[in-house]
């Protein structure tokens, strides 16, 4: 079909009605017939996914952030969006239905945003029924505008066709065209998701297949004509200047790949220096380090590597012990405990700061958005309230007493392990929605990482 003419500056939600309808997929192919024809698309992801983002910067060659209404609220969220959806196209993708999830719902993102939605249909087991399935997420909630419809896994022009035709008589959203049943339109997935862009799920050749794809059955003219306009940016947010860096060691590889990149930023905007180490490859730690940053993933899958690399788990427990701040969030808390005993009963020695072992198991053992308030002054100010999310398929026999809690969670747990100046536990937060967290984190790191390093001048080394 149809090439975009010009540069517009352009952008849209791009959602469904039900989760696994293929808006993932429908988005990735979208993006890449974008790229393929000279347009830079920059990517958002609608709520606390950590995978789908991954996947989306293969495509774009850009950081995609996360955009979640719960976590954050709309004054952050609007000013991440403005700050960085600095492209000719903007692809915001959706999570769950269109209207799931309340607060935090693509609808209500769309609110805020005050973009139109695309939406993308499951068509493979539908004809003209369909007509009523769109109609009734066109009129459900009129502040959300749903102007276009792309039909997925369609069998062939004569489904289309009924498709097409159902819509046109029925429905005020326009039929933007539709990917028929193909193989290239799946990534294979495993127990939090799809598989991570770094993993290989995307080849460029797989790329150029579903830019081809979207560029032959998406009118991507007329995609563009009903996009919304996006705000001029205001640019990169200022760093507050220190005479010297903070430097805090992030682990970053295959075991370590959850982090929102907006966290990243408020720890650079308060004069964090990030600095990246690899857990998996690494037998040392950066040097100079006043604090350490573990986030979550997949250290199950990488057990016997984390436990062989014996040099770096020692010599973070030593720092540890020694006062060097350490934050640890999910599969970082995993990797802080004593073990880590995978789902097929193997068990492997993990950094030993926590008394306990992380057990993972056959079902999800908790999903949802937490508040979180902090008791305790530690690498977060204590009176203030944390936003995050948990998901998680491991969980830990009973810590000891011993052992701090300092968050007191809403839903009545009391989490957050404390233990010297390392903190960790399952919840992933989003620095978005707490202002001065970043800043005290940082603040916690130069005064009790640096009295550390003056205490041994090693350093990390």
């Amino acid at each position: 079909m149809g090439t975009i003419n010009e540069k517009s500056g352009r952008g849209l939600v791009l959602a469904a009605p039900s989760s696994d309808s293929g808006k993932t997929m429908v988005s990735l192919g979208l993006g890449a017939a974008l790229v393929s024809r000279g347009h830079s698309v920059q990517y958002f992801k609608c709520g606390p996914d950590f995978i789908d983002p991954s996947l989306h910067r293969l495509v774009s060659g850009r950081v995609s952030r996360n955009l979640d209404l719960r976590m954050c609220g709309p004054a952050f969220v609007r000013e991440s969006f403005a700050r960085h959806g600095d492209a000719d196209f903007v692809i915001v993708e959706g999570v769950m239905g269109l209207f799931d999830g309340g607060e935090a719902s693509t609808a209500a993102l769309a609110r805020v945003l005050n973009l139109p939605v695309v939406l993308v249909v499951d068509a493979a087991a539908c004809a003209e029924s369909i007509a009523a399935l769109v109609h009734g997420f066109t009129s459900f909630d009129p502040r959300v505008t749903v102007s276009g419809v792309i039909f997925n896994r369609v069998g062939g022009e004569g489904h289309y066709r009924l498709l097409r035709q159902s819509v046109a008589a029925h429905c005020r959203p326009e039929v933007l065209g539709a990917i028929p049943r193909h193989d290239g339109f799946v990534v294979p997935g495993r127990h939090l998701g799809l598989h991570m862009g770094h993993e290989g799920a995307l080849s460029p050749e797989r790329l150029g297949v579903l830019a081809g794809i979207v560029g032959d059955c998406i009118d991507l003219d007329r995609l563009s004509a009903l996009a919304g306009v996006l705000p001029p940016s205001p640019g990169p947010a200022a760093a507050i200047r220190t005479a010297q860096p903070v430097r805090i060691g992030v682990a970053r590889d295959a075991a370590f790949c959850f982090y929102y990149e907006d966290n990243f930023d408020l720890l650079r905007a308060a004069g964090a220096e990030l600095v990246f180490f690899s857990p998996l490859a690494d037998a040392e730690l950066p040097p100079d380090l006043a604090g350490i940053y573990l986030g979550g993933g997949y250290p199950e899958l990488y057990a016997a590597a984390l436990a062989d690399n014996r040099c770096l788990r020692e010599m973070i427990r030593s720092r540890a012990a020694a006062g060097l701040p350490v934050y640890g969030e999910c599969g970082g808390f995993m990797y802080l405990c004593e073990s880590l005993v995978t789902a097929e009963g193997e068990e492997y020695p993990m950094a030993g700061i926590f008394p306990a072992r992380a057990q993972m198991k056959k079902r999800l053992v908790r999903l949802g958005y937490r508040q979180a308030t902090v008791v305790k002054n530690t690498l977060w100010p204590a009176g203030a309230t944390l936003a995050g999310h948990e998901f998680h398929y491991s969980q830990i026999d009973a810590m000891s007493d011993r052992i701090d809690r300092v968050y007191q969670l809403d839903d009545g747990r009391r989490e957050g392990y404390c233990c010297n100046n390392t903190l960790a536990g399952y919840l992933h937060l989003h620095l978005g929605g707490s202002p001065g967290a970043a800043a005290h984190f940082v603040d916690f790191c130069r005064t009790r990482g640096r009295a550390q390093l003056a205490a041994d001048p090693g350093g990390g080394r």
